[in-house]
Parts: structure tokens; sequence; C-alpha cells
């Protein structure tokens, strides 16, 4: 069954180019261009992948990631028509996964596309395998923080935290790896995979989120600490 992409893109020429590029991948893609619209198609089609513009009518894209985060864990990948740092930036914190500069190739889209795609397929398989094999719950615990490896999921003071795909992949490698310093580059590297095209700021955006999370006062972390000129360390 061919893998579902929902393309959100109000200008008519590229949005007809990524349709045309996607099916010719073998991807069944359905595409919109409003914000208002992507909500509707996201929720009703629930696609493996959302490529999303940023500047749209009705609801820009860092709105609809922001709503669709809440709902879904569908990879993201943002489209910006700047290279602007803040795009890039805010678009990781209200969601996103990945992000584009226009202008951009198809080669370079496809890449994104197929490594986004791939990350999503291995995590339903191992989520899969879980399932069927019903093995005994195996868990790590740190004081009040305990990570779940049997059920994938984290409970701090007896109560389980909303958390991310990638943010329980992230803590998880953490939390494998405690008093170890982990350089920005490595944690990439290693939970991200050597297809990710992206730069280091991916690490500290999801470090914050999970401070939110894990710490009990974010702005003076105690669980993962700042090495400074270095990266992180988890101290559990």
């Amino acid at each position: 069954m061919p893998e579902k992409i929902l393309v959100v893109e109000d200008e008519p020429s590229l949005q007809e180019t990524l349709v045309y590029s996607l099916k010719k991948e073998g991807y069944e893609v359905e595409a919109v261009g409003d914000g208002r619209s992507a909500l509707e198609s996201a929720r009703k089609l629930k696609p493996d992948l959302i490529v999303l513009d940023i500047m749209l009518p009705e609801m820009d894209g860092f709105e609809v990631a922001r709503i669709l985060r809440k709902e879904m864990t569908t990879a993201i990948l943002m489209l910006t028509a700047r290279d602007d740092e803040i795009d890039r930036v805010v678009g990781l914190e209200v969601g996103a996964d990945d992000y584009l500069t226009k202008p951009f190739s198809m080669r370079e889209l496809m890449a994104r596309v197929k490594a986004q795609l791939r990350r999503t397929r291995l995590l339903r398989e191992e989520m899969g395998q879980n399932k069927i094999s019903e093995p005994k719950h195996e868990t790590l615990k740190f004081d009040n923080l305990i990570i779940n490896l049997t059920r994938r999921e984290v409970t701090l003071n007896d109560k389980p935290i909303q958390i991310k795909p990638k943010e329980y992949e992230l803590l998880l490698f953490f939390a494998e790896h405690k008093g170890q310093m982990l350089s920005r580059e490595f944690v990439l590297e290693r939970v991200w995979g050597w297809g990710f095209i992206g730069d280091s700021r991916t690490v500290d955006v999801h470090i914050r989120w999970l401070r939110q999370k894990v710490e009990k006062d974010a702005a003076n972390p105690v669980r993962i600490v700042t090495v400074r000129g270095g990266g992180y360390r988890f101290e559990g």
C-alpha cells in the first residue's frame, strides 16, 4: 500500500510540481492550498508525511503544525521562503521534523521525504514488534523519572507525561549514556541518523522541550545539563 503524503502549498505551479514528482515516486498524494484545508485533510487522510509551506492563506504553517502536533505524530517537513534562522527554529519548536528552504531541488526534497518516511516505518515496525512479543516491562529508573522501554512511555512522579516519539528516543539515548558528555553532532548522528539533513540546533530545540517535561525547573536543569563548549550530559 503506497504511503500517503499531504502537500500544503498555495503557489499553484509549485503545488503541481510537488504532486507530480511525489506521485511519480509511487506515493499517494493529496494537495491543498490553505491552512484550514490542511487541518481538515490531515485529520481525514491521516497521512504518513505532511509537506507544509509556512506562508499560507487562512492560517500559516506554524499554526497548522502547532495544532496537528497535538493531535498526531505524523512527520512534518516545512517549507520556508527565506533562509531565515528564526523560521527554522520556530518551525522545529512547533513540532516540525525537518525544514527546507526555497528554492530547492526536487532531488533534495525527495531525499528528505524518503528520510522522514523511513523513520516513520522503522518506528512503526518497532512498535509492532513490541505489541506482538509482549515482553516483560523493562524500565530505566532515575528517582521519580521512569522510562518504560516496553511501552515507550515516560512517567514523572508516577504520572505519564506527553512525549513525542523523537523526544522519547532522545531521552532514552541520554539515559543509556548516563554521566557521559555527548556532543550535539554525536547526538544528531545517533538519534536522527546519517540521512538527516539539518544542523545541531535541532538537538538544542528538542533538549529544551525535554527539559520542560522532565525537569523541576527547566531554566535550571539538573537532569540534562549543558556542558559548556561540549554538548550535554544526562545526570539522571
